[in-house]
Formats: C-alpha cells, structure tokens, sequence
C-alpha cells in the first residue's frame, strides 16, 4: 500500500501536529514489537482497558517510525509527525473503509459462528488459478484484524475474500463500511459469543449487516432464519440437506471409502463430489464453497478435480522442539506477502536462539509483480535480521542474490537430499511454504522425535488472560508473573518470552537453577528467586537474579558474599510472614532485621512481599484483611525507619480480582495467567491455555466377562470397544482418575477411563463414538477441564497442570 500524508488527514479526520504533512505511508503497524515498523510505518497507538499504544511510542521514534496516529500527544516528538484524533480504532478503520473504495473488484465476505477461516482459504484454494487473490491473513475478522486485512489490497489484485467476527450488537455495521462485499456467504449462527447477544434472532440480524449492499447471500436455508430476513431484498442463493425445502440447490451426502460423496442438485441437473472428510463441520464448508463455484458457473469438471483436492487448514502458527536444539515454527501450508509479515512478527517474539532461520518457498498471490514482490520479501527478511535463507521453488531460488546467506533448492525433495549437510542446530528455524511445496515434510525431519502424547499451549490466551488482569489494575500498578514449576507445568521460557514482549515488570520462580536457565536463554526482564538456596546465593550473583530474603541467617549469608566480591546495592527482596507461616520475617524479627540493613551497603530493598493464605476464599476475608493490615504495618515500619521506597506487593491471582485495594505498587500473577480462576464468574473471561492430546492407539472388541488392563479391574457387562490411549502415570495422569471416574473426549464425545491406568497407557470405552486408530484423543483442555479433574480427584487445578511429564512435548501456537 502507498498513502500519501495528505491523503489521510481528511479521511481519518485529523489535526496534525509534529515535523511535517509531507510524505508517502507504505506500511500500517499496531504492533510496537514488530521488526518491520521504520520509516515508512504509520503506526496507530491503539488504546484499549488492558493496553495502550501510547506508551511505546517513545520506543519506536528511536527504530525511525515518524508517523503516528495518536488520540493524546507524547512529550517526546522528536522530529516526528502525530495525526491526532478522538478514538485511533475508529481512525484505523475509516482509512481501511477509504482504501476499499480504491478497488472495484469481487469481494467475498464470510461470517457465522464457525467455519469462516476454513472457507476462506478453501475458497483461496479453489479461485486461485483464475484470480490473483487477497485474503484476510489467518484468522484476522475483528474490528483491528479487518481493517488491517483490507490494507493489503494493491493494484495487482482483482479479487477479494475477507472474514468478518462479531461478538456483539454494533459492531457489523462497522466491518461492512470496511469489507463491502459483493458477495456473503453465512457460515452457520451458533453457540459462539451467545453472550454479547440477547437471543439467537439479534445475532443473526446483526451478521446479517455484512451484507447489505451486497449482490448475492449463499447460506443454508432454514425457515425460522429467513423468516428474519424476508424484508431484505439480495439474491438469496441458498442449500438444503431437504428436497422440499425450496432452496436454490438440494444436497445429499454419501459415505465412500475415502471419504464423503456430496451431490448438488440444481437447475435440472446434478454434481457429484467427493472430499476427503466424513465430519459434519467439514461438509457444510465444502458446500459452501461449491455454492461459490456454482453461481460462478464452473464447469462440472473443474468443480470436482479441485474440491476432490481439498485439505485439512492449520490455522495455527506452532512451535515446535527440533533436532540438535533448534526450535520449529511451523507455517507449512501457507505462503503470500501478509501471512509472511505475520510470520515473521511470531518468530521473532517466540525465537528461542538468537540465530534465525528461514526456510521459504516460492510465494503466491501476492498481487505483485515477481521482481517487485521478492524484492519487498527481502527487506522483510533482512528488517528481521534473519540469519540464513533457504529457498525452494524455482522463481524464488532465481532470487536468492537478494537474501542474506542463501542457498536455493529447486524443490522440497532436493531441499531434504541435501538436509544432513545444511547443520541446523542452536537456531529457530521458520518453515513456511505453499502447499503444493509439503513442507511438512521438512518439519518432520526436523522435528524432535517423541511420542505421540503433546500439552499444546495456546500463546492467544495466555496473552488474554493477561490482559484481563492487567485490565483489573491501577495504570500505576506494576505486575510480576510467576513462572515458576516449568510455567506451571506448560513451558518456562516460551512463556517467559511472551510475558517478555508484553513488558511485565518482573518474572518469578521457585529455585535459582529456573532463574538461570531463563537467563541463559537470553530473557532480560528482572527474576526474583523466591525460595532462594544459600548454596545457590553465588550462581544468581552470576546470573544477575534477585533473591527473596526471608530469614536473617539468609540475610546474612547473602550480604556475607556480597562483601566478598565487594558487591554494592543487590536488589533484594524481603518477605514478610503475614499468617501463611511458610516462610517470612516476623515482628519479633523486625528490630535484628532492621540493624543488619543499617549496617550495610551491600543490599538495597527492591521491594518488600508477603504470600496470602487464602485470598480466594471468601469465608476467609476477615483473616486476609488481618494479612493485608499486618503487612502494611510491618512493611511502612520498615521504611520509615530505613527511609527507602520499595515496590510492595502482596496480592496473588485471587487477590487481585478479591482486594483491589491492596494492589500497592504491584501485584503477583500466578494461576490466573493459565485460566484458572476460583470465581465462576471470572472463568468465563479466562480463556484455557493448555490441552493435553494423544492419539488412539489400538481399538479392539471385547465380549461381556472379558477384562481390561491390571488385576482386571474393568469387566465389561455387554460387547465392548476399547481405545487404548500412549499416555500413563509416568506422564502424569492421576491412577485415581481411572476405574471410570474419568474421562477422555474422542470426536466431542465423553470415553471413560477404564480400569487401572498404566505407566504409559490408559484404555476407554468407546463402544457409542465413531473412532478409528490413529484418532486425536483430549485428555484434558475445554472438556474435561482441568479445574473438573481437580476437583473429581480432591486436589487443586496446580497439581493437574504440574504433574504432566517433562516427556510430554510442549507445542506452543498462536491462531
């Protein structure tokens, strides 16, 4: 995109304010972290309840951006421009809305419930030999996701497809100004974001807005729905599995051996198709896409040589551990200009090792010319500061003089001949190539072998999760996150990362050897050590970590080797016991405590902690304000007397949404940040990070009086199907949650545990579930919940998260 400076002033309705109204804007950002922002960004300082764009601004007028879309001026303008306006999202989307009138050509738009991103990129899949296509990047449908999409329109483009999400009355209306489509499709109206909504009716409506100006609607017909909008006056192209149901084409479905026989009756003739699914969800996509073709009317032939092609979509960037310390980012069905922008933004917040990789194929529908488009590709890369380049693909190999170290490889297969002698170690690796390129070949290769048993962790949520509390806070308050036990359980460093790029203000673990390894993965943010090992005391000097003093023999021994090294002003961190009665100073320690810091120099009080026993418990409160006041009783006796200002803190996750008024200077994340709240109310706007999957191993058939598994303790009453699970104790799953106390979900279904659970296995009964070898299995995640396991097994949602094996592989994901 090219946007003239006096262009966008009236369009967003601005004053402007700074060095200049001169210039051209080639490239939008609403990320301060991205590699890509310089000299031609237009950065939009978004300001939301958990975050504000405001605040990096002075960070980004030092990479060289020098325009900003700002609602409140900074103090440092620095020989910078600022566009100033009332409300940034809704200038971001008016100069979307104003380049969408540049363009003239088709442009689908997609809403429902579900199913919008698999439509798309099957649409994308099935168009794109006869159209040069623009499509939203991933999933990227809300009120920031569509503007940013439709920014990624140039000449060279001729059609259009964008998905538009909804959570909310008032906000489609927006969103059409945006996308216009000429063509809609409705994917489906269910269950999701019922609760921004006062019944299914004013959902539908209000996705109906996507609409309004557009030529034709292709949609499932159901007479209750069209009843809704029977005022409305677009072509309504419509399906049905229901011969009578008067809608523009009748579908029948029929299972083959390979997959589902879907036949399309319409205007006195027949299609028939067939795909690779036999699941509900992927049908009706499929429909709708044929829906597509078919009012473009495709040749019979066509339709079926390109659906029979159709493919699962991974709508997820994963990362992934792979051979001799690398680390894997798996993008391997997807390769445009957009999604490589967003791509390489993920690799550089979750890069693992300070040398990057990329390994990129030939790219399609840019809407560029080829010279054109790789040389952009190569500013990208060398913006990102990539280390080494492997192409493969003929053209883009033709470019490779333009990437940093690159090698090119004309195809995928003489890529993996020539793998062994590449040296791929101590790097995190990007691996993103268009589909006809299989890279997933490449990500096998490169992938670490284990079993087939993965904890995915889903980076969105986390990020959510944060943003929730942090939206509960003072703008003052700082935050420390604990990160402590492996990250509870779901990976340490990948999630010290994030929190890294989110600037939290302090990182918290258990023991120093938690502390180091982060350090020595290269994470900058302060680490407070809160069970700290005097014989360790010398390794976090080395480390630069911060210790929790709670005792004087700690104290002392600390200061003791501080004098040593001639060490002067170590932050420390002094803990005080409130009623927890685990560790901490107490009022009989004050007067000894307060002479040793007196006395020295070697230390000075970064800030000063105390641990609440029992914050989510309500029928506790008046022992937890007791904590609170004891704490600032000991804590201002502390600094009256040594006349210093700590940071304070005692609230833990509960804590912070149960006594806000004792947030002080900071506050402690813990559990909070992995979804898991004691208060119903608040798991609502928790969003689960972690799901524990596996496969099925084997099925077999049992008769009634038959056993299963160790000293027989399941005997089946009637014929039996059993699904044997690679997954055990030694993993970290409870035996007590065997014997058909619990439960596994296979194809959304519950499937109890049966019998005792082995060391690497459990068995199921799946007699009533469709399932085959080789199944994805959830052990637990959205159902069965963690917070359900623990309280079936009388524990707290802590020890189900920390019990998964380090064994188990962690795969972490953005959608």
């Amino acid at each position: 995109m090219t946007i003239s400076i006096q262009n966008i002033i009236p369009v967003i309705h601005a004053t402007i304010h700074g060095h200049t109204n001169e210039g051209v804007v080639n490239h939008v950002s609403i990320d301060s972290r991205s590699l890509l922002n310089a000299e031609g960004t237009l950065f939009f300082a978004l300001k939301g309840s958990r975050n504000n764009g405001h605040h990096y601004i002075p960070q980004l007028l030092e990479q060289g951006v020098r325009f900003f879309v700002v609602s409140e001026m900074p103090q440092d303008t620095k020989n910078a421009t600022f566009f100033v306006v009332s409300d940034t999202l809704e200038a971001l989307q008016k100069l979307a809305a104003y380049y969408r009138t540049l363009f003239s050509f088709p442009v689908i738009g997609i809403t429902g419930s579900n199913g919008k991103t698999i439509i798309k990129e099957w649409l994308n899949f099935l168009l794109s030999p006869d159209y040069n296509i623009v499509r939203s990047p991933k999933s990227y449908n809300s009120q920031v996701g569509v503007p940013l999409s439709i920014l990624g329109m140039n000449e060279m483009h001729n059609f259009g497809i964008f998905e538009a999400g909804i959570s909310t009355v008032n906000e489609m209306d927006k969103l059409e100004e945006i996308i216009r489509p000429s063509i809609g499709i409705l994917s489906n109206i269910g269950s999701a974001h019922d609760e921004g909504f006062e019944n299914t009716s004013q959902k539908a409506l209000e996705k109906w807005k996507l609409f309004k100006h557009s030529e034709v609607v292709i949609f499932k017909k159901d007479k209750t729905f069209e009843n809704l909008l029977a005022l409305n006056t677009q072509e309504k192209f419509t399906w049905s599995f229901e011969k009578n149901d008067n809608a523009s084409v009748w579908v029948t479905t029929h299972e083959s051996s390979v997959g589902t026989e879907l036949t399309f009756y319409h205007q006195n003739s027949n299609l028939s198709v067939i795909i690779p699914f036999t699941d509900k969800a992927s049908i009706e996509n499929t429909i709708h896409c044929v829906m597509v073709l078919l009012y473009f009317k495709y040749p019979v032939d066509t339709i079926q040589k390109r659906v029979a092609a159709l493919y699962p979509v991974e709508m997820r960037l994963k990362v992934k551990n792979g051979v001799n310390n690398t680390s894997l980012i798996d993008d391997s069905y997807s390769s445009d200009y957009q999604s490589l922008k967003i791509a390489l933004d993920f690799l550089e917040h979750q890069k693992l090792h300070t040398n990057k990789t990329i390994i990129l194929s030939d790219i399609y529908q840019s809407g560029l010319p080829v010279t054109d488009l790789y040389h952009r590709v190569s500013q990208l890369i060398i913006a990102n500061k990539i280390n080494r380049v492997f192409t493969i693909g003929e053209v883009i190999s033709g470019y490779k003089h333009l990437f940093p170290n690159a090698i090119g490889f004309s195809s995928t297969n003489d890529f993996l001949n020539q793998m062994e002698h590449l040296h791929f170690q101590n790097e995190t690796i990007l691996v993103k190539g268009a589909r006809d390129f299989q890279f997933e070949k490449i990500v096998t290769a490169l992938e670490e072998k284990t079993h087939e048993t993965v904890l995915e962790i889903n980076l969105n949520a986390l990020s959510n999760n944060l943003n929730y509390f942090k939206s509960k806070l003072k703008p003052q308050t700082k935050m420390m996150v604990m990160v402590k036990a492996f990250g509870y359980g779901n990976g340490g460093f990948e999630i010290a990362k994030l929190l890294e790029h989110h600037k939290v203000d302090y990182l918290g673990v258990a023991f120093a050897d938690e502390g180091i390894e982060l350090k020595t993965l290269g994470i900058e943010l302060p680490i407070i050590v809160m069970n700290p090992e005097s014989t360790a005391f010398e390794a976090m000097i080395q480390n630069k970590l911060e210790p929790e003093i709670y005792s004087i023999r700690g104290l002392q021994s600390f200061i003791k080797i501080l004098e040593s090294k001639e060490i002067y002003h170590y932050p420390i961190h002094i803990k005080f016991d409130t009623g927890m009665h685990r560790l901490g100073f107490e009022q009989n320690n004050m007067l000894e405590l307060l002479a040793i810091l007196k006395n020295t120099s070697c230390v000075k009080i970064a800030s000063i902690l105390s641990h609440l026993a029992c914050s989510d418990d309500r029928n506790e409160t008046e022992f937890t304000l007791h904590q609170i006041q004891l704490f600032e009783n000991l804590s201002t006796q502390l600094i009256t007397t040594l006349q210093i200002n700590p940071i304070r803190h005692i609230l833990n996750s509960s804590g912070i949404s149960n006594f806000p008024e004792a947030q002080y200077n900071m506050v402690r994340l813990g559990v909070g940040l992995y979804g898991i709240s004691s208060n119903e109310e608040e798991q609502k706007y928790l969003e689960n990070v972690g799901t524990l999957k596996s496969i099925i191993s084997q099925i077999r058939t049992i008769e009634a009086g038959e056993s299963v598994g160790y000293n027989r303790r399941f005997k089946a009453s009637s014929k039996t199907k059993i699904a044997t699970i690679p997954i055990g104790y030694a993993d970290g799953i409870s035996r007590h949650w065997g014997y058909e106390r619990g439960y596994v979900t296979i194809n959304g279904k519950k499937a109890p545990i049966v019998g005792s659970i082995c060391m690497d296995m459990l068995m199921v009964n799946c007699t009533n579930i469709e399932c085959k070898e080789g199944q994805e299995v959830v052990i637990f995640g959205e159902n069965p919940s963690i917070k359900y396991m623990a309280k079936e097994l009388q524990t707290i949602s802590y020890e189900i998260m920390t019990s998964i094996s380090k064994r188990v592989k962690r795969v972490f994901y953005r959608e």
